[in-house]
């Protein structure tokens, strides 16, 4: 598989100059996947002469700094659903303070997310700086203005994580020379904006999909849909019923796709997938074009069972949570066989009695056949689910209750019952449909729904911060060291605010 590389020539407050690394994967499947080499690169016969570019930004969306340890910890691990797994020692006070707080502004993790981020940020500007000021390139306007769109919209949705982590970061929307890098940190409001403008642009200038060569390429479906999240935290109910609505009208995508089928090999870019992280492998290069989060969370044991480290693992109060036999939490939890009962994987495979932990998540576990194919346990090759159809769904029901009025919560109930629906699978004994015209009893309900459909889907904490329930809920989950409002935010790393010699300041409470 071909690597490209290009100079970016960004400096940022990390005084790093960064080099675009970047690997071909399935978005570029037009033939088997890791075979690019420098003669069968796609481009002229791609999509345009800025892919090299834009590869660079889509590459870093499986950077491990972007969507890995960090990224689990603070979506999962700080929430209700999940702990750190392992053992104490694995990972350190770095990794373990997720789970008991604080985190502290020496944190490396959460330093290499800022860092990774705002080095993914830096990419998506490279490319919209080389439509906008390179002469050497000649393109049609409808492509200029595409190009663009898929690198505001990867930025849209790194700043969107990036202020959920947290709270005020520097808005860099251009290449900046050395002596221009040191921002100071906006607002939460004015990233928002930032955020909505990147969207916006994105969801009107993105194609509703690719060529199948191209597939996991950012479309307004992906942009629609992580726009209706932005609204949705910030309680913009219309917008975001809006732009829910945009991506469930356009016949992209339904909830045709079994809910047990969706997070393995056979599942990923179905109709279900709205945005999901591309990743692949080959029995020759089994790590280079995938991505760790799914090593990180693998099954910790020996021999056949040696998957990965054992992290991020479901907690029983999320096991409490679920409804009587909802099929959902066998494909979520995957358990550890006892003396008197004998579990299974997904693929029929018996569990031993011997992991570390009494349960990992299923969500991310890997098919056999796949194992035996690469010649590798650790999972590089399996797409990250950030976005679901089911989700927006949620979402749509969320915005449609808050909104409120009769026909809107009628609106919201159907929205909410269609997942359960699916969820089901026609067994009328279970899941039944929620009926009810009182708007809170209905809101507790879709809060329910979003648990439970997205469980270990890296949302949980974002959830509970924007509904203000971090503090109940992580309390009642015996975490005491939680304080919402110190650990509703990660803090500013200590090294970018001494590197910015005081010009980034920190975060309350740390």
């Amino acid at each position: 598989m071909k690597n490209i590389k290009s100079q970016i020539g960004i400096v940022l407050t990390t005084m790093i100059v960064l080099s675009a690394a970047t690997g071909c994967k399935k978005f570029l499947d037009t033939e088997k996947q890791g075979t690019y080499t420098t003669d069968n690169y796609p481009y002229p016969k791609g999509s345009g002469p800025y892919d090299t570019f834009l590869f660079g930004a889509y590459n870093d969306l499986r950077s491990y700094d972007v969507h890995c340890t960090g990224f689990f910890l603070a979506t999962n691990v700080r929430s209700d659903d999940a702990d750190k797994g392992s053992t104490a020692g694995d990972g350190g006070a770095d990794a373990n303070s997720f789970d008991t707080f604080p985190v502290l502004p020496s944190n490396g993790i959460v330093s290499g997310m800022w860092v990774g981020y705002l080095s993914f940020i830096a990419k998506c500007n490279n490319v919209i700086n080389q439509v906008d000021n390179n002469p050497a390139i000649t393109a049609s306007d409808q492509i200029k203005m595409q190009s663009k769109a898929e690198a505001r919209f990867m930025r849209g949705y790194a700043y969107f994580n990036m202020v959920r982590f947290f709270g005020r970061v520097p808005i860099l929307d251009k290449v900046l020379s050395v002596s221009a890098v040191n921002v100071p940190q906006s607002s939460a409001a004015q990233i928002y904006t930032f955020i909505e403008s990147d969207l916006q642009f994105a969801a009107a200038n993105l194609p509703a999909s690719w060529d199948p060569r191209f597939v996991g390429r950012a479309t307004s479906g992906m942009a629609n849909g992580i726009l209706a999240k932005v609204y949705l935290t910030q309680k913009k109910w219309a917008a975001a019923m809006g732009a829910a609505n945009m991506v469930m009208t356009s016949g992209q995508y339904d909830l045709s796709t079994p809910y047990d089928k969706i997070f393995g090999e056979s599942g990923e870019n179905s109709q279900e997938s709205v945005f999901e992280v591309q990743a692949t492998a080959s029995a020759t290069v089994p790590t280079d074009n995938g991505v760790q989060i799914n090593q990180f969370q693998g099954v910790r044991d020996g021999g056949v069972w040696n998957l990965g480290f054992g992290w991020n693992v479901p907690t029983s109060y999320l096991e409490a949570a679920y409804e009587p036999n909802d099929p959902r939490e066998a494909r979520t939890f995957l358990r550890r066989s006892t003396a008197s009962t004998t579990y299974q994987t997904v693929y029929g495979e018996n569990t031993p009695t011997t992991w570390n932990n009494p349960i990992y998540n299923q969500k991310v576990y890997t098919s056999p056949a796949f194992r035996a194919l690469y010649n590798d346990m650790s999972g590089y090759w399996l797409n990250i689910r950030i976005l679901r159809y089911a989700d927006v769904v949620l979402m749509y029901a969320e915005a449609a209750n808050e909104i409120g009025g009769a026909a809107n919560i009628t609106l919201a109930s159907t929205a909410l019952n269609s997942v359960r629906s699916r969820a089901r699978n026609g067994n009328t004994a279970i899941l039944p449909d929620v009926v009810t015209i009182d708007q809170a009893t209905l809101r507790t309900a879709i809060h329910h729904e979003r648990r439970i459909e997205l469980a270990m889907e890296y949302d949980r904490f974002f959830d509970l911060v924007r509904w203000g329930q971090s503090q109940s809920a992580l309390a009642a989950a015996g975490r005491p060291g939680f304080v919402a409002s110190r650990d509703n935010l990660l803090p500013i790393p200590q090294t970018q605010i001494d590197l910015s010699k005081g010009v980034l300041t920190q975060n309350p409470g740390y």
